[in-house]
């Protein structure tokens, strides 16, 4: 962007017209006495501006130009960020199978074919896609995954490289690590990887679907508390609804569909996270889950700066020395081609 440092200067410009005018119509001339003024009664008078005074003028207009900082800008930004720790522990015992189905479908061939066709999808791939697209709109921050059943297993360690996350996350698979659930485990585990962290803020964001039914020497209310002690913020995300279904096998072959239960216990939930200072969410759907994602996304902001400064070229000097050049042309052509003898 081209600018002005001293715009104002500008306004010595309106100088030059009084100054043209001066030099051009009323500034004396060289004259000579005569007895008479007869003889030049019919001569007419022509005042024009000599050579060297349109130079001196045009170098002053340059001149003034030059005071006042012609630049050229060039604006740079810096962007600095400073990401946040954050840890999703997923639920992946043989329940996420399930499917949250609309109130609308009430058949099983319906059901059937809306599943064939990817608009029905088990409670685990909704919570992938969703879970991608949230790592995907947070560039700038470490993110890490846990899977658990009855155990808590790391499936990648907090990182800025999102595609391999992605690709650990498009792996998981329902019923991988077992049938039951147990909470304390990925809470415990997720505290102990970001208790260390010198990020900002540290995050674990807990899914399940299921209620605590695995032994461990923890109780989630203890993996809560370390949460606490060690700073880290717990959200639990409790996931289904009053309308799933489960497909199983049949005992003389073939598969049916057998509704289930939302199973997770929203008080425990609700408690785990208000220990630590964070939040509960509950996800029946796939547009339930993604409007928890997108209020945990807000909820959890990344500091961004973005100073910014500005590269100038100025050509002021480079006028100057044009405002020179004129000013000597016309000095030199007054004393030489431009000379007028009496």
């Amino acid at each position: 962007m081209m600018e002005f440092a001293y715009p104002w200067v500008l306004l010595l410009l309106l100088l030059l017209v009084p100054l043209y005018y001066y030099l051009v119509y009323l500034k004396r001339r060289p004259s000579i006495v005569v007895s008479t003024t007869g003889p030049f009664e019919h001569a007419v008078a022509r005042r024009r501006p000599t050579f060297g005074q349109l130079c001196s003028l045009l170098a002053a207009a340059v001149l003034i130009v030059a005071l006042a900082r012609p630049r050229y800008g060039d604006e740079k930004v810096m962007i600095r960020s400073q990401g946040i720790d954050i840890i999703l522990a997923i639920d992946l015992s043989g329940s996420m199978q399930a499917f949250d189905v609309p109130r609308d479908i009430t058949s099983g061939e319906r059901l059937a074919r809306e599943i064939q066709a990817g608009n029905v999808r088990n409670r685990l791939e909704v919570a992938k896609e969703e879970i991608r697209r949230f790592i995907e709109a947070r560039p700038n921050d470490r993110i890490g995954l846990i899977g658990f059943a009855q155990l808590a297993y790391s499936i990648a360690p907090p990182t800025l490289d999102h595609a391999w996350l992605l690709a650990h996350l498009e792996r998981l698979e329902p019923g991988m690590l077992g049938d039951a659930t147990g909470i304390a485990s990925p809470i415990a585990s997720g505290i102990n990887r970001l208790k260390k962290s010198d990020a900002p803020r540290r995050v674990l964001v807990l899914f399940t679907d299921g209620q605590n039914t695995a032994e461990n020497r923890l109780t989630p209310e203890q993996a809560a508390e370390l949460g606490r002690e060690f700073d880290v913020i717990l959200h639990t995300v409790g996931i289904g609804s009053s309308n799933a279904y489960a497909l199983v096998d049949m005992p003389f072959g073939g598969r049916t569909f057998q509704p289930m239960r939302d199973s997770f216990d929203e008080a425990v939930l609700k408690s785990l996270a208000k220990i630590t200072g964070g939040s509960y969410f509950h996800a029946a759907d796939a547009e339930g889950m993604r409007r928890v994602m997108d209020e945990i996304n807000q909820l959890e902001k990344t500091t961004i700066e973005q100073p910014k400064y500005v590269e100038f070229r100025e050509y002021a000097p480079r006028l100057a020395v044009l405002a020179l050049f004129l000013l000597l042309l016309g000095f030199a052509a007054d004393c030489t081609w431009r000379l007028r003898l009496p």
